[in-house]
């Protein structure tokens, strides 16, 4: 792991009391997350007692100001303990993520005093899990066509329909809705605070997925669930720019993700190579195996670099969104890459479940997938290169 950053425009090196955190955060990681891991992406069982741990750490609220519970850490540092997290357990990783990146930054930013009183305190603090529900069955990427409809009734709104892929689903306490108050595309979507155990909430089945087994992914469903008019975060129709601007956030955070696995995967491979032999030495004095170690390193060095930089213009008040995309894009590309490749290193005991890297091939693929695919992330980053030569 690097402790220091430079770049156009970025210059810096990690203080001391930074790098105490993200290593004290390294030796839980690896003693209470990384210990378990394997067992369960076999059992499925839900972390409960890691999450736990990590709200003990001030983890689960890291950004959060200490007004509102959080441990108020900057985006640098828990950039860096997300990887740490990661390289652990990737599971654990998201769930983190997904609590820090989106109902948190939604509630902080867009909710009045008494919604973060409410809401972001016991998120913030670890006391309550929180999820995000934008995703549906038929709306993915095109996030403006979702159907899920809020409709007025006296003092509340009523919400009718489900959501699809819903990380914490079930588990969470605080789901952030998005659902249609207007008319179609994204100006008729409003945001909506909904709680665990409300009348008419209901959770599938965990899916069955390639990897992430311990973060569990259901659908959300609601069939009537009357909502207090005063959980509507920020206005009508303001709902689906609020979730987007909260994604930049969270985009850095599967970045940091994909780089933990990325890393966990290059340091299983490196020190296979030490160590297994064929033709009469170690395979880290084959070419072929020492040359892809040394890309692996590459990339993963170039890619922590990047989503380095887009926490950093987070914490400066800058600009950040075309750097979190560019960061997600190339780390979750760097994830794949490196997983598949640390398999090669391992050969046919990269394929079995005896060894780690088949796990950590498993749990990347999906980080070019979720908070906005690598499609959607070239998307924002053509956009933002032709504003800037249109100008």
């Amino acid at each position: 792991m690097t402790t220091t950053l430079a770049a156009p425009g970025l210059s810096f090196g990690l203080s001391d009391d930074q790098r105490l955190i993200v290593q004290h955060v390294r030796d839980y990681a690896q003693t209470e997350i990384a210990s378990r891991s394997a067992a369960y992406d076999r059992s499925g069982d839900f972390p409960h007692e890691q999450i736990r741990g990590l709200a003990a750490l001030g983890l689960m609220g890291a950004c959060v100001p200490e007004r509102w519970g959080g441990a108020g850490l900057d985006s640098v540092t828990y950039a860096l303990c997300l990887e740490e997290i990661a390289a652990a357990d990737a599971s654990v990783a998201v769930i983190v993520s997904v609590q820090n990146g989106l109902p948190e930054q939604m509630i902080l930013n867009h909710g009045s005093d008494e919604q973060r009183q409410t809401y972001l305190r016991p998120l913030a603090t670890g006391e309550r899990l929180g999820a995000f529900c934008l995703t549906e069955a038929a709306s993915g990427s095109d996030a403006a066509s979702l159907k899920l409809r809020a409709t007025r009734d006296g003092d509340d709104y009523v919400l009718n329909g489900s959501k699809a892929w819903i990380t914490s689903g079930g588990q969470a306490d605080t789901y952030l809705v998005m659902a249609r108050t207007g008319g179609e595309g994204a100006r008729g979507v409003s945001c909506f605070i909904v709680e665990k155990g409300w009348e008419g909430l209901s959770f599938g089945k965990p899916e069955e997925k390639m990897g992430l087994h311990a973060a569990h992914t259901t659908t959300v469903s609601f069939d009537d669930v009357r909502v207090p008019a005063g959980n509507l975060l920020g206005g009508e129709g303001q709902g689906l720019s609020i979730a987007l601007s909260s994604l930049d956030a969270g985009r850095i955070g599967i970045a940091m993700q994909a780089i933990g696995i990325a890393r966990a995967a290059f340091e299983h491979a490196a020190r296979y190579a030490l160590t297994r032999e064929q033709f009469g030495r170690p395979l880290s004095q084959n070419q072929g195996v020492s040359f892809k170690i040394a890309d692996m390193a590459a990339h993963i060095e170039a890619a922590r670099l990047l989503a380095l930089k887009a926490a950093w213009l987070k914490d400066q008040g800058q600009p950040y969104s075309r750097e979190a995309s560019i960061a997600k894009l190339l780390a979750s590309d760097t994830a794949v890459n490196v997983t598949r490749d640390a398999i090669q290193v391992f050969g046919g005991n990269g394929y079995s479940r005896d060894y780690p890297v088949e796990r950590l091939y498993r749990d990347a693929k999906v980080t070019e997938i979720y908070e906005g695919t690598s499609e959607i992330q070239r998307i924002v980053i053509a956009r933002s290169v032709f504003q800037e030569f249109g100008e």
